[in-house]
């Protein structure tokens, strides 16, 4: 009785991993076609030392629970290789994260695994030596990822603001393995064609071309959209977000439509605003295509909000930590965008994250 409860409890996963893998394999077999008729490149060399390489880091990520990008290393490595280059790094993203994917068309799942591939080869030590801010370069053109925070304490580092769960899954030869707990950037299938792939957002890194937060500019916009308490609880305890968090580029804040003790500075009026706030853009169908009950860090340590649906009046709305999203994207910008809510998040109604 208790096994066939267990086996019911996970009844989903099969029809999950199941499109899943119908859409991988349309990626397999769409990917070289396409190679062929855009570009008369060989492609990359895959001689025996490479093929036991690709063999071993595939066992490795199945044996840690990366399904997916372990099957994929198996029927497309062309997505991690190329011919002009040797080494590589794979970000592989956790499974869970994934399962939604398979609705998406297989050249914006091609884009999605190109971005977490870096032409180099790159170690959990080579991450921890480098400097919070760093680019890295990715297989997909003109496209970085950025080095958003890193703890030599913890030996820990974030990506795009995503952490990096498993380190060294697979080093060998020119090739290294991280496994991360989500995609690098929110993607959306809605009204784009394949000619269109600026819909990856990617950070401004690098020293010389931060471009910073103008706070004040989004105090004003709360304010002139109705969100005058959170504005002003916000403006309060602003002295210590930008001293904390010096390489945001991009933000997403939940307004409320009343904070109490919003003119108040206290700390715990600072924990709630940090609560508000995404260190990272999300539009509200960004939010809305993300799996049930993700979770997505916040500026406050250790406290992640959770996406979910729910019916009402029988269409479904999004819910931010059972909080319904009101008026979704009040204002919206390259840097920053703002959703109404229908009232303030509660500090006690999600648990610590992972």
């Amino acid at each position: 009785m208790l096994l066939m409860a267990k086996s019911c409890s996970h009844w989903w996963h099969a029809p999950v991993y199941f499109t899943v893998s119908i859409a991988l394999a349309f990626i397999a077999i769409s990917t070289p076609l396409h190679s062929d008729l855009k570009n008369a490149s060989s492609p990359p060399p895959h001689n025996s030392i490479t093929h036991h390489l690709l063999s071993n880091a595939s066992r490795a990520l199945r044996r840690s629970g990366f399904t997916v990008t372990a099957t994929l290393l198996q029927v497309s490595p062309e997505l991690f290789l190329t011919s002009h280059e040797v080494h590589s790094t794979i970000f592989a993203i956790k499974d869970s994260a994934i399962s939604n994917f398979s609705l998406l068309p297989p050249w914006l799942l091609k884009h999605l695994f190109q971005y977490h591939t870096s032409p180099s080869k790159i170690s959990m030590r080579d991450l921890l030596e480098k400097s919070p801010g760093s680019c890295l370069s990715t297989l997909l053109e003109n496209k970085k990822l950025e080095i958003t925070k890193i703890d030599p304490k913890q030996r820990s580092v974030e990506i795009n603001h995503v952490l990096v769960s498993h380190p060294d899954v697979f080093l060998g030869g020119p090739i290294s393995v991280h496994g991360v707990l989500g995609p690098f950037s929110p993607l959306n299938s809605q009204n784009f064609q394949e000619s269109q792939w600026g819909f990856i957002q990617t950070p401004i890194c690098g020293s010389n071309s931060r471009n910073f937060l103008d706070w004040p500019e989004i105090i004003r916009i709360l304010t002139s959209n109705g969100f005058v308490s959170f504005a002003v609880g916000l403006h309060t305890v602003l002295g210590g977000v930008p001293q904390d968090f010096t390489n945001l580029s991009s933000v997403t804040v939940f307004a409320p439509p009343d904070l109490a003790l919003a003119a108040s500075p206290s700390p715990l009026l600072d924990r709630i605003v940090r609560f508000h706030i995404l260190p990272r853009r999300f539009s509200y169908i960004e939010l809305a295509t993300l799996p049930q009950k993700s979770k997505i860090g916040t500026l406050l340590p250790d406290r992640d909000i959770e996406v979910t649906g729910r019916l009402k009046n029988f269409s479904r709305v999004l819910a931010v930590n059972g909080v319904e999203v009101l008026v979704p994207d009040v204002f919206s910008s390259k840097k920053f965008i703002i959703h109404g809510l229908s009232r303030a998040f509660k500090l006690g109604e999600l648990p610590n994250a992972f």
